[in-house]
């Protein structure tokens, strides 16, 4: 078969034959599709009208990794989100993402291919070989996934999979009861020391550990009673090591000012210290999120409460205020919610000994 022009050969019989690229196989080679005519100028016509026809096509087969764009997306995220977020992502991508489906290609890449790689994350995902990673990590890696090829639909036009993100099944958090607030509350006041009286800051203004840890004396008003969220304290992990950052508070609603109860505004003005100074160090240094983490463990055993997470104060503040009466777009800009919804799905739960009160209201028409 003599050669032609590019991919156009002559056959025995007299006809010509155009192969035509259409995509790439699973093992990345070309496929192609052959068409046939009487004559050159036929042949290529037809090769012509195949590449047209591609051209219109929504899904691409261009020979673009899932590697590839990975690096490519990474980059632009670097430019448009926080340390902390980029830093996540870049953990996600090669600790989770590169290691399995780095190598594919965009077109072989199936909805089949990623729905078995969600559930061998959901069965075997830990780094540390020990059985499985929860739902919700597994739906952030599948997020970050999807970026990745969203961008590479976007500039590429690879194809669109529609894989199953696995489901979440909610959890209803226990708040901190009247007695174990109490406690808590009764032993930071008679154990005062710069962590006491931030921990119990949160318990009536409902910061967040880094909020709270990025707080210096100086965002606190004494005139007028407020203080001023306008940074946070972050561990950041990087591939191996990690750094602890002070950066801007997690979104513009974040950066809000909180009014101090009477009573606390008391104790801080009886403890006041340079306004350079952060709160809880007392220094012109940060104390970061996991040390007070681990001050918190120690307070709750020594005032006898059950192990919860530090973030479980914040959650218990938000039931609280709503519990006084306090309406849903108040207690949202409280918390630097940007929406009033997210502030009652995801930090108001109430008790049973609430429900019994608004069920107790209930009666026979009269």
């Amino acid at each position: 078969m003599s050669k032609r022009g590019s991919n156009i050969y002559k056959r025995k019989d007299g006809r010509y034959e155009g192969r035509v690229p259409i995509g790439y196989k699973e093992n990345g080679m070309l496929r192609y599709k052959s068409v046939y005519a009487r004559t050159l100028s036929e042949v290529k016509e037809k090769m012509a009208q195949c590449y047209t026809v591609r051209q219109k096509q929504t899904i691409s087969n261009i020979k673009l990794s899932v590697k590839d764009a990975a690096i490519e997306w990474l980059s632009s995220a670097k430019l448009r989100v926080k340390p902390a977020s980029y830093a996540n992502y870049v953990n996600i991508v090669f600790k989770h993402i590169l290691p399995v489906l780095g190598g594919e290609y965009f077109s072989a890449l199936t909805t089949q291919k990623l729905n078995n790689f969600i559930h061998s994350k959901l069965q075997f995902g830990r780094l540390d070989g020990r059985g499985g990673l929860s739902a919700k990590t597994v739906r952030d890696i599948m997020t970050v996934y999807r970026s990745i090829e969203q961008y590479a639909v976007q500039e590429y036009g690879v194809k669109t999979t529609h894989f199953t993100m696995p489901k979440i099944q909610k959890k209803q958090l226990d708040v901190l009861n009247p007695s174990e607030r109490k406690r808590l509350e009764q032993y930071l006041l008679h154990n005062l020391t710069n962590t006491n009286l931030a921990i119990l800051l949160c318990l009536f203004t409902g910061l967040r550990i880094g909020e709270l840890c990025g707080l210096t004396w100086g965002d606190i008003d004494f005139s007028s009673g407020t203080l001023s969220v306008q940074r946070t304290v972050q561990r950041i992990n990087k591939r191996g090591s990690s750094e602890v950052v002070i950066g801007s508070p997690k979104s513009k609603t974040s950066i809000r000012t909180v009014p101090i109860p009477s009573f606390l505004m008391r104790l801080l003005l009886q403890m006041k210290k340079d306004s350079k100074l952060f709160l809880i160090s007392g220094t012109a240094k940060p104390v970061e999120p996991r040390t007070v983490q681990y001050r918190f463990k120690s307070i709750l055993k020594a005032c006898q409460v059950r192990n919860i997470p530090f973030h479980l104060l914040r959650h218990t503040y938000a039931t609280v205020c709503i519990t006084s009466g306090f309406d849903p777009k108040t207690l949202s800009e409280l918390l630097g919610h940007a929406d009033a919804s997210i502030t009652l799905n995801r930090y108001v739960h109430s008790s049973m000994q609430m429900k019994q009160q608004y069920v107790s209201r209930l009666c026979l028409s009269a």
